[in-house]
């Protein structure tokens, strides 16, 4: 065998030399230093993360130690605990718990509607019904969220489809009964408590049932049938093998609706009576009446209540299942 052909078939070099032009140079510097691309792919998100989002808070953080000046209506800029003080007033001290009690209800009736949904759809559902399930829970989210809450005031106002249905039933009486409480009740479902609630869990309902769904998926179905083996009834199966099993998906779906109820002023603007909610509050305080402290410190308030809230979370494992 010759040499020129020992020559050609030498095995091609580990190390290529460096491609030419700045595309070359650049692709050179990336592949030999992995870091700094990632370093340079991470930079935009974070920059937005830590300047926009985190830098806003902090910035929201700071106003709320400021105070508005009674006489002027002017912000003084000086650190004070005046404005947090105007918290605990009785006023502003019902709107928290208000809005609270409203999340915790809406939360628990999302939770107690989305499981038997989402275990048919884990247990049962399959191929072609599985995918319809995912469309029926998906669906009501691609539609405006403003037209589904003016639809729901058209439903549950004094002249609703959900009145005349209650009228053909002879169940009007009920209706009247239960809008004559205080609190829950007022003129017509679209003007009360109980219409907020209707609303609100109708709206954040999907984002309980893909958690728990997906939490239901990894329980194995051995265990349920061994359940039913060792004589446990079906109320039995469900307190020691279920629902255990899927807390950390209804915690997880909780960190939604619980948040997203105690932030939103829309649905409460909207549909429910004068008596305000937290971003109700928000919206006045920072418009009409022009105290931006007191807006904010409004704003922390749903902050620290929810850092609590996902640290508990975080301890049942909620995230496992998101």
């Amino acid at each position: 065998m010759s040499l020129d052909a020992v020559v050609s078939r030498a095995p091609t070099p580990a190390i290529l030399p460096g491609s030419g032009g700045l595309r070359g140079g650049l692709s050179d510097l990336f592949w030999r230093r992995p870091k700094f691309l990632l370093t340079l792919m991470l930079a935009p998100p974070l920059l937005w993360l830590g300047i926009v989002y985190i830098g806003s808070l902090f910035a929201l953080l700071a106003q709320s130690f400021f105070s508005i000046d009674e006489f002027s209506g002017l912000i003084n800029r000086e650190f004070t605990l005046k404005t947090y003080g105007d918290l605990f007033q009785a006023a502003n001290l019902d709107i928290i718990l208000r809005t609270v009690t409203m999340a915790a209800l809406v939360t628990l009736a999302s939770a107690v509607i989305a499981f038997p949904i989402a275990y048919y759809a884990a247990r049962y559902a399959r191929g072609r019904w599985k995918a319809l399930f995912y469309l029926g829970v998906m669906l009501p989210l691609w539609s405006s969220y403003l037209v589904k809450i003016y639809a729901w005031k058209l439903i549950l106002a004094k002249e609703g489809i959900l009145t005349w249905l209650l009228a053909k039933l002879n169940l009007l009486w009920l209706l009247d009964a239960w809008l004559s409480l205080p609190i829950v009740g007022g003129n017509s479902l679209s003007v009360s408590f109980t219409g907020t609630f209707i609303v609100f869990v109708y709206v954040w309902l999907p984002f309980m049932i893909l958690p728990v769904q997906a939490a239901l998926e990894r329980v194995p179905g051995n265990l349920v049938e061994a359940s039913s083996d060792l004589g446990a009834s079906p109320g039995q199966t469900f307190r020691n093998v279920l629902f255990p099993l899927a807390l950390p998906g209804i915690v997880a779906g909780s960190i939604f609706t619980f948040s997203l109820t105690l932030g939103d002023y829309i649905i409460p603007q909207i549909i429910g009576t004068s008596r305000l909610f937290i971003g109700q509050a928000v919206y006045s305080q920072q418009g009409t009446a022009g105290n931006i402290p007191l807006a904010a410190a409004f704003t922390v308030v749903p902050i620290v209540i929810m850092g609590f809230y996902l640290w508990g979370a975080k301890r049942m494992g909620a995230f496992d299942a998101l």
